[in-house]
């Protein structure tokens, strides 16, 4: 597969002529879910997920579908009926010759006082793992952890221990808009020596195989 990072949390899967797009929410590109076949949503929030966004990807190609939690689809699947679907943690489907699987339940906790949402994550093809805004450990070997950086709800010794406790080949960094550029290069340098795994930044655009 091909794996571009788009802005934010988005990122899009390319393999044989088909595309998968995950997050694409209103950080990401206008255009982060134009010409997709598949589009996984994670949770509700809006860097993860903008109607408009989905809206666009699903009116430029007729044929794509959206895999997502209930929240989401109850706000978009009554334009798109039949091409919206609700799924959960231990699911599993193909669509557009991807494998997903899904791991996870709950949003990581923001604040005690901020009631905890619903948020899953997905593994792709038993390789690429993107736990949206949680910490979730899959049972399953992951090669590439698509890896939230920086939000409001972690620290980055958690995000340390996170890479550790699943031990990917590597980590690619995403749910990034929020950490200045001046802060990047202790990021880099702490993930990379502590997470026992390869740490890569990748700029909105930029690719590599996964």
């Amino acid at each position: 597969m091909k794996l571009t990072k788009k802005r934010h949390a988005c990122v899009r899967l390319e393999k044989d002529g088909r595309t998968l797009v995950i997050d694409p929410g209103s950080f990401s590109e206008e255009d982060a879910a134009v010409g997709a076949d598949v589009i996984l949503v994670t949770h509700e929030h809006f860097d993860h997920f903008s109607e408009d966004r989905l809206r666009n990807g699903l009116e430029s190609n007729p044929a794509a579908e959206l895999w997502t939690l209930a929240s989401v689809a109850a706000k978009i699947s009554p334009a798109f009926p039949g091409r919206v679907h609700t799924v959960g943690h231990g699911d599993a489907f193909t669509a557009a010759g991807f494998d997903v699987q899904v791991h996870g339940e709950l949003h990581a906790v923001i604040h005690p006082d901020i009631p905890r949402i619903t948020n899953v994550g997905f593994l792709v093809d038993g390789s690429v793992f993107h736990p949206g805004d949680a910490l979730t450990v899959p049972d399953h070997t992951v090669d590439t952890l698509l890896l939230p950086v920086q939000a409001p709800w972690s620290k980055i010794s958690e995000v340390i221990d996170f890479v550790r406790e699943v031990k990917p080949r590597r980590a690619i960094d995403v749910h990034d808009a929020l950490l200045a550029d001046v802060a990047r290069p202790i990021y880099d340098l702490q993930i990379g020596n502590l997470g026992g795994a390869d740490h890569i930044r990748l700029a909105p655009g930029a690719g590599t195989e996964a």
